[in-house]
């Protein structure tokens, strides 16, 4: 068995046409169908069936695909690796990062990273710390920045950065007069907050448990900017830190005394999971980057 007949096989399986598969190929017909023929003879069973013009993989196919596709998928690992080790400077990035962190933090970082480093691209994801963390697990982003969550059997997170978080209200609101409040000050009025799985939405409730009471939410939101909107429509309050995208014009942003408010942003990445030499140059420049801010 030869790895062209292994790759001659996956391309008729995904396209289930031995004339589509020899054009994308770049071979003829017959040499694609002798090729597979030789491939059965020595497996000792047919893997496809004909349907009209086309082929489909009868069982034996589909369990013999499953392998195909995992060792190809290896053999491209492979691959990847000795090219990342040739060429450290080069490469591409898969990063996943809270929406909060889109507005400033991570552009700012990235732009100043491709100064020095120019030829290293990124695949961004932005995506809430629940799904951030199946992105990790299943493989599909190689770092992520995200905030702290308990029980990571299997992730490494290192903090970063600590980021206070305001209580914001309307500008019509009786608290705006203020500047500092409690937390407790607020314990009947309607929370505008974040959906479950979002990291804020998960330290906005201990937030409030800490301070005596259960957030009463009535609107959730997926971006700060959605949920100071709806603060300033006087439709509740909400903790979110100051980032840009707060029309302070609409809002105001109160310092909470008690208990004190903040959240810890990290970088996240799997720990046993292969990690490319541009992934930990990246890794390591944001954090020198942010213990040196």
């Amino acid at each position: 068995m030869e790895l062209h007949q292994i790759q001659y096989f996956q391309t008729v399986a995904r396209t289930q046409h031995f004339t589509q598969a020899a054009e994308l190929l770049s071979i003829s017909q017959p040499a694609l169908s002798r090729s597979i023929s030789k491939l059965e003879t020595e497996l000792g069973a047919p893997l496809f069936e004909r349907r009209g013009r086309n082929v489909v993989l009868n069982h034996y196919g589909e369990l013999f695909l499953q392998r195909v596709e995992r060792a190809i998928e290896e053999l491209e690992v492979g691959k990847r690796e000795i090219q990342d080790l040739i060429n450290p400077d080069h490469g591409t990035v898969a990063l996943a990062f809270l929406h909060s962190l889109g507005s400033q933090f991570v552009p700012e970082l990235l732009s100043s990273f491709r100064m020095k480093h120019a030829n290293v691209n990124f695949q961004l994801y932005q995506a809430a710390t629940k799904m951030i963390l199946e992105q990790l697990r299943s493989g599909k982003i190689d770092l992520a920045l995200t905030s702290f969550q308990e029980g990571l059997e299997g992730i490494c997170w290192e903090p970063l950065l600590t980021e206070e978080l305001f209580l914001i209200v309307s500008i019509h609101h009786p608290l705006a007069q203020r500047d500092q409040v409690e937390l407790s000050a607020v314990a009947e009025e309607p929370f505008i907050a974040f959906k479950g799985g979002y990291g804020m939405r998960t330290i906005t409730d201990k937030l409030c448990q800490l301070a005596g009471f259960s957030p009463r939410v009535t609107f959730e939101g997926e971006e700060i900017a959605t949920v100071a909107g709806l603060v300033a429509a006087r439709l509740g309050v909400a903790l979110v830190p100051d980032v840009k995208v707060l029309d302070k014009t609409k809002v105001k942003l109160l310092r909470v005394s008690d208990p004190p408010c903040s959240r810890t942003i990290g970088a996240a990445w799997e720990e046993t999971k292969y990690m490319s030499p541009v992934t930990k140059v990246f890794l390591d420049y944001v954090k020198s980057s942010c213990h040196t801010a």
